[in-house]
């Protein structure tokens, strides 16, 4: 479960760290009364509370340096949709003066099953993008999770990234004080992008924290229902999630289809390795007939953000020839004409091959293959 930015920074303030002074708007109050009253003083950041990342670029933040501004704003905000959705909140913060943006955050590494540090001394762009143009500036830092992360990890990880001085102290706190929140709170990720660094200062102007949702029997002040959460989501996800379906929606063009959260999350990685951007992650599931094949199939054909589809799948209790029929099934069904690359190996696999192939379908073996073809359409 993702958590608002408001949300993410109260965790960190009310383990002691120190977070940019503002109030939060809820959808109905009185925008110029609760400005006015809570005696903020410009300049101010305006802050969509949105459940998706790119706000900044789709229009979500504005800077204004007067309360009208802050009033005009922010009532306009509420009426802008952010990637399909409307803002339930706007966070009002006080704008930091800075010249250098980090980045820094945990995420667990499902190969070496422990937690790992991610961080760099370029901040306020996508990791990903860093990842793709400066992959040497990313620090991967594990943590031992019988020990935990140390003061002198800390220190040594603020020092590989540029952070020196006063500043240093700072940055040990606040990256001991996300890990703890990260463990405390069953965190899947935790992260400040960007964090600014100030003369003697780190400060986290965005938080994201998302909880493995597996755990929120532990944090019920957080686990609002299904359908409070899921009016924050894009319309895809809310389609997707009608449909009973594993969707997320991201910001590339190549669709992702796979069966199981592993190989579909491989999937990704691959296209990502070789230069692509995935449009969104979407897990069918093992064990899948023909028909939720084409339920699937036939979504990603109809999503818009998706120009090319990449389709992995590995049939153990999935079996190949009901992936090909189900597939076959969306393509005539919608009638909608994308470039679609398959990779179909493991149970009935040649019966599922012949299906496609008869219908002019090319199936590829090995997913490198077939992840350099996708990108290059």
């Amino acid at each position: 479960m993702k958590l608002f930015e408001f949300e993410a920074k109260e965790i960190i303030r009310g383990y002691g760290f120190g977070i940019p002074e503002s109030i939060l708007i809820k959808k109905g109050d009185d925008v110029e009364k609760k400005i006015r009253d809570s005696g903020i003083e410009p300049p101010l950041a305006v802050k969509s509370q949105v459940l998706v990342a790119g706000r900044g670029k789709a229009g979500g933040i504005k800077l204004v340096k007067t309360i009208e501004e802050a009033i005009e704003t922010t009532r306009a905000l509420f009426e802008t949709p952010i990637k399909g959705i409307k803002p339930s909140y706007i966070l009002i913060e006080k704008a930091i003066p800075h010249e250098k943006e980090l980045y820094v955050g945990l995420v667990i590494d499902r190969n070496d099953k422990r937690p790992l540090v991610l961080a760099s001394q370029y901040g306020g762009i996508d990791i990903e993008e860093i990842a793709r143009t400066k992959p040497e500036s990313i620090i991967r830092y594990p943590i031992d999770p019988f020990v935990g992360l140390r003061s002198y990890e800390a220190r040594l990880i603020g020092k590989k990234i540029g952070v020196t001085g006063k500043a240093l102290g700072s940055f040990e706190r606040f990256l001991l004080t996300l890990y703890k929140a990260f463990i405390e709170y069953d965190a899947e990720l935790a992260e400040s992008n960007p964090l600014a660094y100030l003369n003697d200062r780190v400060l986290p102007l965005d938080l994201r924290i998302t909880i493995d949702d597996n755990s929120l029997y532990r944090h019920k002040d957080f686990a609002k229902t299904e359908k409070e959460r899921l009016g924050e989501n894009t319309e895809y996800e809310i389609k997707g999630h009608e449909l009973g379906l594993a969707f997320v929606e991201l910001d590339g063009d190549v669709g992702i289809l796979g069966n199981g959260a592993g190989l579909t999350m491989t999937t990704m990685d691959l296209v990502y390795g070789f230069g692509g951007k995935p449009a969104n992650f979407l897990d069918m599931g093992g064990g899948a007939d023909a028909e939720h094949v084409k339920q699937c199939v036939s979504f990603l054909l109809q999503y818009q953000k998706a120009k090319k589809i990449f389709i992995n799948m590995f049939g153990g209790i999935t079996r190949a020839d009901e992936v090909a029929k189900g597939i076959i099934m969306a393509l005539n069904e919608t009638g909608i004409k994308k470039p679609v690359v398959i990779r179909l190996t493991g149970t009935n696999e040649e019966e599922g091959r012949k299906i496609l192939e008869e219908a002019g379908i090319e199936v590829f073996n090995d997913p490198i293959e077939a992840a350099k073809v996708v990108v290059s359409r």
